[in-house]
């Protein structure tokens, strides 16, 4: 950890060298992304922290690592023998880093931060949390002075989906959004969200792991758009294919063609969550109207295209899953957790719509599926053998969609407890998915329908029950979620979600039951249009661990009901070695 005290004490250095008390890396990029390319995961250069979520605070005296339930074993196995403390987000006896910056700094200590990383509408928090006692002082990156080997910003090629894949052309997405412009009066939206630009402009890319955006902005006016982006990364196709409806500019270029192009009477339309300071800085003179990206709405609910894309993608991951499922020896076997995800990769890429995975594989074994967010390696690479449960949580990319399924997977014999913590949480899977609810229900109002059956145990988890999936893009996606934050965003028809209780026991074992759920239009009734979900996942639950006794009649049903669908989606499809294994996985409980 040598060159963790390194890498703090030169930050130091320039903290003293620009007269400020204190850094703060929130570990982001400069357009909000959960997951960022190499240049900017500076969360983990300055920790050696890896997870995705977590905020740093350098001070002269102190380095601190935030991270929230889902990282709090990974993070103190992260950082142990280091300098860094790690504080707990959301547990009481815990400050936040804002007000430990104001309890622990003198009055009028200065606070720098990244000024390509801060929000319009972080920077708003963050001088409301500092209450005027300590100064937020935004500044150009420090790390760039002492990261000497630092990434440059990426600019790989681009592929354009064809529209009877995206199912909607650019030109019919840009006249969506600018329908929605008109209707709030605006003459040009400006948009930093990755994900956001790759669906507008029917573009996949590469230049953060596993996520197939590109670097860029976007600025859409009334008439035109302008894409923001090296474009050295479009072969002459692809080129031609979008300059009809886009100019291409430099990456670099989105402010000062911002500042050059609008008149003082232009009215920008923005969402401060997504844009940084140093791009609001090209037209904050401008009168502006604030909320959510258009496009985060618009590419939420699917198109009939897309739906049929996905479910497409999770036949395909069906078939893989249970060729892999079938080839597992779970009484005698000897496995390592890579070598467990690598060979269900090496399944899905048999088939040629294959594109690779959809995010970094979770194979967790016995006590490491308790750290609900591991990523083994090569220190930690456990040996898989014996009796114990792996929480394996894997997703394909496909040419047409994407998958996220978590499957726990039974070695050996398992115990009661095992088997009942198993149940309960099999048990508020089903509940979610086979609930109806009214249109207008947002996901905040369901969460309880899958922790119930834990809380009536005194037991529970600590991370979302679901996720927005998007299409062939962010295997998470918003503005839709399902957990105890109360999410003012309505469920609705196209969305999808995913649908994964689960249980983690520090030093024992973990479960997690994860399939992807379709929302759909369900009965009309004199009460208003009611609205439900299609399951899209297609794989078999661990049968061995479901303890009948704690499932009611119609829980055994539903489970019943499930597994016919598998076989009969699967039968004709796997591998027939694979057969045996599928009709021994779905047969009646």
């Amino acid at each position: 950890m040598s060159h963790i005290h390194e890498r703090v004490a030169a930050l130091r250095a320039l903290l003293a060298q620009h007269d400020l008390d204190a850094w703060i890396i929130n570990g982001t990029d400069p357009h909000q992304s959960e997951y960022v390319c190499t240049r900017y995961r500076s969360r983990e250069w300055i920790s050696g922290f890896t997870g995705s979520a977590g905020t740093v605070v350098i001070t002269k005296e102190a380095a601190l690592l935030w991270v929230d339930s889902r990282y709090f074993i990974q993070a103190q196995q992260q950082i142990e023998g280091s300098e860094f403390i790690m504080m707990k987000v959301d547990t009481p006896s815990y400050p936040d880093p804002y007000s430990y910056l104001v309890q622990q700094l003198p009055e009028g200590g200065r606070v720098g931060i990244d000024s390509a990383t801060l929000t319009v509408s972080a920077k708003a928090s963050l001088e409301a949390s500092f209450e005027g006692r300590v100064v937020l002082v935004p500044f150009s990156d420090l790390l760039d002075a002492i990261w000497l080997d630092r990434p440059p910003v990426p600019s790989r090629e681009v592929v354009h989906l064809p529209n009877d894949i995206a199912g909607f052309s650019s030109v019919q997405k840009l006249t969506m959004v600018r329908l929605a412009m008109a209707q709030k009066g605006c003459d040009y939206t400006v948009i930093s969200s990755l994900d956001d630009i790759a669906w507008i402009t029917n573009l996949r890319g590469s230049d953060v792991t596993y996520n197939p955006v590109f670097l860029s902005y976007l600025v859409v006016g009334r008439q035109q758009a302008w894409l923001f982006t090296d474009p050295g990364r479009f072969d002459a196709e692809t080129k031609d294919l979008i300059s009809s409806d886009f100019e291409i500019l430099d990456y670099e270029a989105v402010s000062p063609t911002l500042s050059a192009m609008l008149k003082a009477d232009d009215v920008i339309y923005y969402n401060p969550d997504k844009t940084n300071l140093l791009l609001f800085a090209a037209f904050q003179g401008n009168k502006h109207v604030t909320g959510r990206e258009f496009t985060t709405d618009l590419k939420a609910s699917k198109n009939e295209t897309e739906l049929e894309g996905m479910r497409k993608a999770h036949l395909l991951d069906g078939v893989a899953l249970v060729n892999f499922l079938a080839s597992l020896d779970t009484k005698k076997g000897t496995y390592t957790e890579i070598e467990l995800s690598t060979m269900l990769k090496q399944q899905r890429q048999r088939n040629a719509h294959c594109i690779g995975e959809s995010f970094s594989p979770i194979s967790g074994w016995a006590a490491h599926g308790a750290m609900c967010h591991y990523s083994a390696d090569e220190k930690s690479n456990a040996t898989v053998q014996g009796d114990g449960l792996l929480v394996l949580d894997t997703g394909g990319m496909y040419t047409f969609g994407l998958t996220d399924v978590t499957r726990t997977i039974l070695f050996g014999t398992p115990t009661e407890e095992q088997k009942r913590d198993y149940t309960l949480v099999l048990k508020g899977n089903l509940a979610l998915a086979n609930m109806r609810f009214p249109e207008g229900t947002c996901g905040y109002q369901l969460d309880v329908l899958a922790r119930q059956f834990l809380w009536q145990q005194g037991l529970s988890y600590f991370h979302g029950t679901g996720h927005g999936l998007g299409f062939r893009l962010g295997v998470h996606e918003g503005p839709q979620s399902i957990s105890v934050k109360p999410l003012a965003v309505p469920l609705k028809k196209g969305m999808i979600v995913s649908d994964e209780p689960g249980i983690y026991k520090e030093g024992r074992h973990g479960i997690r039951i994860e399939n992807i759920l379709a929302i759909k239009e369900d009965v009309k009734t004199e009460f208003g249009q009611f609205l439900s979900f299609e399951v899209l996942t297609i794989c078999p639950f661990e049968r061995t661990l479901i303890d009948k006794n704690l499932l009611t009649v119609a829980e055994i049903a539903m489970v019943d009901a499930y597994h016919r669908w598998v076989f009969e989606e699967l039968k004709d499809l796997v591998d027939s070695a694979a057969l045996p294994y599928l009709e021994r996985a779905t047969e009646c409980l």
